[in-house]
């Protein structure tokens, strides 16, 4: 499993937007239907609030990727 690190400089980031900066997804729209889909676990939990928000400490997995943010 493909590990990123995202550092947040703000309080959170949405998660359909993380998706896309990260670049599992190519637009937020394509994030929010990944999210719809089921694809999407926070902290090991099945996610279905596309505009869940990602807070520095959690960890993301879509795609056989882990996403661990960070604050800056």
């Amino acid at each position: 499993m493909q590990t990123i690190l995202f550092e947040l400089t703000t309080e959170y980031v949405e998660l359909c937007h993380l998706l896309k900066l990260v670049g599992l997804a190519d637009s937020g729209g394509q994030g929010k239907a990944m999210v719809a889909a089921g694809e999407v676990r926070v902290d090991g939990q099945l996610e279905m609030r596309k505009t869940a928000k990602i807070r520095a400490g959690q960890m993301v997995e879509c795609k056989a990727t882990r996403i661990n943010v960070a604050s800056k």
